[in-house]
């Protein structure tokens, strides 16, 4: 039977973003607080996937012995170094943390079954890898509180509460809404960004944080005078305001992930074609409810 299981390891690494053959005006133009000297540090948190078939005694990898290939090809590495001197390969291409997990893999795929890599530089910010050439998954979270009403605009009060129960009651309620955005790209050669992260920030802010936060979503966002702000709706409507910023910017909006709660979230994978016209109706997205 075919499994996959994971493991997380840890490493804290300091890095800059600076090319020389840009001007130091150039570097700070393109990378921002990024190409400060000597450079800025985290604590990275990596989970390693393996897949395989279980064997006799139930077990896909032993995990010491996994344990132990991590902490001499990575972590005792990495652990406390200056990325940009650390691996040859990130002196051709600088150590985002996209990249960091594409280097990742190419060191341990030798000697593990990998089929992902995932890296967080912090907890609002990570990269999946999956062993697709240059091709890598970058996320960022952030959050928004607003107030809604579950109620269909044609149903009464009876049928709505019939629908949403407490959910639809006249003065709504509100939410501390946590927002995941998942973009798909490729790693740029030089840069080793697959998308500007300070313009995407800019942009799930100027589309979403800003027109959503601190509002009522019935009466404030125009979309939802006519549908209904479910979880799932919202994150529809979040996923159609991105998808052409997001493209603009050289990437392509992925994944859609919104927290309504501890117990209630929803995801919209956004699958269709480039030539389709993105709409709340048209556009077909896949949504898992968790």
């Amino acid at each position: 039977m075919q499994c996959i299981v994971n493991r997380r390891a840890q490493f804290s690494a300091s890095h800059r973003y600076w090319l020389p053959e840009l001007s130091e005006a150039e570097n700070f133009e393109k990378f921002g607080a990024g190409a400060k000297f000597p450079g800025h540090g985290h604590n990275y948190v990596l989970f390693i996937s393996l897949a395989g078939e279980l064997d006799e005694y139930g077990m896909v990898l032993n995990l010491s012995d996994v344990k132990q290939v991590i902490r001499r090809e990575i972590t005792s590495l990495l652990d406390f170094s200056y990325l940009n001197d650390v691996w040859a390969e990130f002196q051709e291409t600088l150590p985002t943390t996209e990249n960091i997990a594409r280097v990742i893999w190419r060191r341990l795929a030798p000697h593990l079954p990998v089929v992902r890599v995932q890296l967080f530089e912090h907890p609002e910010l990570w990269a999946d890898y999956m062993g697709n050439s240059m091709e890598a998954y970058l996320s960022i979270s952030t959050h928004f509180s607003a107030a809604h009403r579950l109620a269909h605009p044609d149903l009464s009060l009876e049928d709505n509460t019939e629908i949403y129960g407490k959910c639809a009651r006249p003065n709504g309620h509100g939410h501390n809404y946590h927002l995941e955005v998942t973009v798909k790209g490729e790693i740029d050669q030089r840069t080793g960004m697959i998308i500007d992260l300070g313009a995407l920030h800019q942009a799930i802010a100027d589309y979403v944080v800003e027109p959503f936060d601190h509002t009522f979503l019935n009466k404030d966002v125009p979309y939802f005078a006519g549908v209904v702000p479910t979880a799932e709706n919202i994150a529809l409507y979040i996923s159609n305001l991105l998808r052409s910023p997001i493209q603009n910017l050289g990437a392509k909006l992925y994944k859609v992930k919104l927290i309504e709660s501890p117990n209630n979230s929803c995801e919209i994978y956004c699958t269709d074609t480039e030539s389709n016209t993105v709409s709340a109706v048209d556009s077909q997205p896949v949504l898992v409810r968790l």
